[in-house]
């Protein structure tokens, strides 16, 4: 299953990407409306989507990040992080910031392609998700100080139509907002995390059948 994925992925990232369109399904129209006001130099960060084959499954680690005072608390999320001057290029900085997070050292003949950059209004970062293939689950080593928990989900997870609900979600003591996200397992995963998952999903349409 993995290497006939890689062979399509890799064909299929060098076609047109679903990109706002996808990113729309999976967010609210404020936020669609922010992002088109981006910022001319936002940050640049690089986030990994690793698939593997799990329990006759196709799998993806994402992790929660730890609780502190920033836009970011106790969110699902995509291992990654901020580019920093030493990285190549971001494809280098999701590997890196993937070691560093959950232990999982990856080379770039693993990586397959990139999805859509993803502009952050938060944040004022521009993410690119990095896609990479692995034949075996990885082992797991999270960093106490960046991740609270990993959690692995099967595709079949996200393409299961009752998980894709409207959810509310806490931004601050006395706001909220309703945004649709994917609800796994008592797991929220909404924002961007959201929309760079229902991008790759559309991207795996050919390949589901």
């Amino acid at each position: 299953m993995i290497n006939n994925l890689e062979i399509y992925l890799k064909k299929r990232l060098r076609e047109k990407l679903p990109g706002l369109m996808a990113h729309s399904q999976m967010t609210n129209d404020m936020r669609v409306r922010e992002m088109m006001l981006k910022d001319k130099n936002p940050r640049k960060a690089g986030v990994l989507i690793l698939i593997y084959r799990h329990e006759d499954s196709l799998q993806i680690p994402m992790i929660m990040r730890p609780i502190y005072n920033g836009v970011h608390s106790g969110q699902m999320a995509f291992p990654g992080g901020r580019f920093e001057k030493t990285d190549k290029d971001l494809i280098e900085t999701a590997l890196r910031e993937t070691h560093e997070e959950i232990g999982v050292k990856k080379e770039r003949h693993h990586v397959i392609g990139t999805l859509t950059d993803l502009y952050i209004p938060p944040s004022n970062t521009m993410v690119t998700p990095v896609i990479a293939l692995a034949q075996n689950k990885p082992r797991f080593v999270p960093d106490p100080r960046e991740v609270a928990a990993i959690h692995e989900f099967s595709i079949n997870d996200f393409l299961n139509p009752n998980n894709i609900q409207e959810v509310n979600i806490a931004i601050a003591a006395n706001y909220k907002i309703k945004t649709p996200g994917f609800v796994i397992n008592g797991n929220i995963i909404w924002g961007a995390s959201a929309m760079m998952m229902n991008e790759f999903l559309h991207v795996l349409d050919d390949f589901l059948g």
